[in-house]
């Protein structure tokens, strides 16, 4: 008898370590459900959703789906987005621009949220005594670059300025961040500063005009709205003979004459990047700093031949 019960001891000891080898091999090759909330399809925010896609498909292969929904520019649906993800139970969610980080915010403090192109991670969720990190479910990306330098290049190419307007939208709270910052180093030269600021893409025709009435040059941020209507705006500024520095790439391509600019699509892969490390290492999102992709000077060879504006050699073509 305890030969026989000693048999039983040993075979069943082999099939629970035979079952627990079975649950360990689907684990490590577990197919990951990303959900991607983007604001608005525009080529900044579309080209940082690219570079996260690929970065992560690079690092997980076809272990990873990607649900993408795009808000058409709504931020309630961005709500309704991100609670779809949350009902879904998403392994993690990349939400494109502050208003779908917001919307992420809100909808869970569980799921993993990674932002991009975030312009500023403190004010956007107002967090106090800002450490670099969140110390909740979230981290990301962002895409300020330090507007003292923006100011530098505005300052380089057009030294003899006056009056700076700056040109925002009033809905997006990243883009008072960077007026309000930008506006003590264009002061500090001499310059006297202006506020124009559209409520949406209703009044941006007529707030340029204005703004470029009154300007010698323009200075807009990273601004979505702005940046949805840069073909209106430089109709606008070009007829006026005024130019535009722009506060990105994107931006700058159609409205702008130079920039100090990210790449936005490898804003996506940073952002890409960490997405894999807190899926593939479980790695903690909180603790998790906000990173940033490098800068360089660019600029606009059309607007900047059509306006008579020559550029120092250290600047790069926009492509």
């Amino acid at each position: 008898m305890k030969k026989i019960l000693a048999l039983l001891c040993a075979l069943a000891l082999i099939f629970a370590l035979a079952a627990c080898g079975q649950s360990a091999a689907p684990a490590a090759e577990k197919t990951f459900t990303v959900g991607i909330c983007q604001l608005v399809q525009h080529p900044a925010l579309d080209a940082a959703t690219q570079g996260f896609k690929d970065a992560l498909s690079e690092k997980l292969g076809d272990r990873v789906q990607f649900v993408e929904q795009n808000a058409s520019g709504d931020a309630a649906t961005c709500a309704v987005i991100c609670g779809q993800f949350v009902g879904d139970e998403v392994d993690l969610i990349m939400a494109n621009a502050t208003p779908a980080l917001l919307a992420a915010q809100s909808a869970t403090n569980t799921i993993p949220v990674l932002g991009t192109s975030v312009t500023d991670y403190a004010s956007a969720l107002e967090i106090d005594n800002w450490s670099g990190s969140t110390g909740t479910n979230i981290s990301g990306t962002s895409d300020r670059v330090p507007e003292e330098e923006q100011a530098k290049v505005l300052l380089e190419l057009f030294p003899d300025a006056k009056t700076v307007g700056i040109l925002f939208c009033s809905a997006e709270p990243n883009s008072r961040v960077q007026a309000d910052a930008i506006t003590p180093a264009l002061e500090s030269a001499g310059c006297t500063v202006k506020e124009f600021v559209f409520a949406d893409s209703n009044d941006v025709a007529q707030v340029t005009t204005t703004a470029c009435d009154e300007c010698d040059v323009l200075y807009i941020p990273t601004d979505n709205t702005a940046a949805s209507n840069a073909e209106l705006i430089n109709n606008v500024a070009i007829n006026a003979g005024v130019p535009i520095i722009a506060g990105e790439e994107n931006l700058c391509k159609g409205c702008g004459v130079a920039t100090l600019s990210i790449s936005y699509y490898d804003l996506g892969v940073v952002t890409g990047q960490m997405a894999a490390e807190i899926l593939l290492e479980g790695k903690d999102a909180g603790s998790m700093e906000i990173r940033y992709a490098p800068f360089t000077k660019e600029f606009n060879a059309d607007i900047c031949q059509a306006l008579g504006i020559a550029v120092p050699d250290d600047y790069v073509a926009i492509g």
